[in-house]
């Protein structure tokens, strides 16, 4: 092994990706992107629908060629070490790949089995899993009758049974209720405390805010910023405006007179009653305030603080997290099972 890849694999860094394009068509799904993420954290790719997650993650996991660019996986080259990569990652895709008709038992022993686990060491692997995701009690039933947060756990849990240096998790709690997204946030933060890494993308702002250690934003194929939680809030300004109208009839009004007042764009959410922008200066806040009084267009609500992760994600790509165009990514939105 030469210097140079040793130093790679010391270095702390789990990967890196320099120049990474993908292209179907006449459409750059991918178009250039960078990234330096160190071992032992939890990294966030976050993006609209179609921005080119999902694309960058299967050609790190080893599932799709790079036209050009290069990547290291644990100083791996993605080109020509991909069987030495694919031992070392696991992925976990957007839709549970397990089969539906075993038992969560028989899934973990099949899948523990095919990693080369004798029957009975497959038997107590399944066993430690199944009381690590709090599935225990559901370990004879079917996966088809599993609720949803169900299923991610034991998805996850089938991803770990040989547990994975870099797991890659694609948007792992999309349609999950509060209380089993919560369970997954644990399983995440256990595993990187235990020392894997992942890289999580995902479209819930909160997750990223939760999890992340450093956050890259995609749009368009390229990554447009990149830097903790903190950082990317302070870029797009000191403080957010947020105003709560009463009557939607009143929205053009009140949208004109913060413009003029705050010199900045409103974001109107879908509702038509919800207001937002950047605010340097809290005069200038109090005095378009004042306006809005002295117009009679009445308000439910109003607070000025520190932008959130989704005003920063807005002001990056131009919509909102609730706004993302239903676009699939790289043309298909493909079932990306485990490497």
């Amino acid at each position: 092994m030469d210097n140079e890849k040793l130093n790679r694999q010391s270095n702390g860094v789990a990967v890196e990706a320099t120049g990474l394009v993908k292209v179907y068509g006449k459409e750059r799904a991918v178009d250039g992107v960078d990234l330096v993420i160190p071992k032992g954290t939890v990294y966030g790719f976050l993006g609209p629908n179609g921005a080119g997650k999902t694309t960058t993650i299967r050609m790190l996991a080893t599932l799709i060629q790079p036209d050009s660019g290069t990547a290291s996986i644990f100083g791996h080259d993605l080109k020509t070490e991909s069987a030495t990569i694919k031992s070392r990652i696991s992925l976990t895709g957007q839709y549970a790949s397990i089969d539906e008709d075993l038992t969560g038992t028989e899934n973990l022993i099949l899948i523990s089995r095919l990693m080369g686990y004798t029957t009975k060491q497959a038997k107590q692997r399944a066993s430690e899993l199944l009381l690590a995701f709090g599935l225990q009690d559901a370990a004879k039933r079917q996966v088809k009758k599993y609720s949803g947060g169900m299923r991610r756990r034991i998805d996850i849990a089938a991803s770990i049974v040989v547990t994975p240096d870099l797991l890659f998790l694609d948007e792992p709690t999309t349609g999950l209720d509060p209380r089993s997204r919560n369970q997954v946030w644990d399983i995440i933060r256990a595993l990187v405390h235990n020392g894997t890494t992942v890289l999580l993308t995902t479209q819930n702002l909160e997750e990223a805010d939760q999890l992340a250690d450093r956050i890259a934003v995609i749009n368009r194929g390229k990554i447009i910023a990149e830097g903790t939680s903190s950082e990317l809030k302070a870029s797009v300004g000191s403080g957010t405006l947020n105003v709560q109208l009463l009557d939607a009839s009143d929205t053009k009004r009140a949208t004109a007179i913060l413009e003029r007042k705050l010199g900045t764009s409103v974001h109107i959410a879908t509702d038509g009653l919800s207001l937002s922008m950047q605010a340097q200066d809290s005069s200038l806040v109090a005095e378009a305030l004042g306006e809005l009084a002295r117009e009679k267009i009445a308000i439910s609500d109003f607070s000025l603080g520190r932008p959130s992760l989704d005003e920063v994600f807005l002001t990056l790509t131009g919509q909102s997290a609730d706004e993302q165009a239903n676009v699939e990514e790289g043309g298909t939105h493909e079932r990306a099972g485990r490497t």
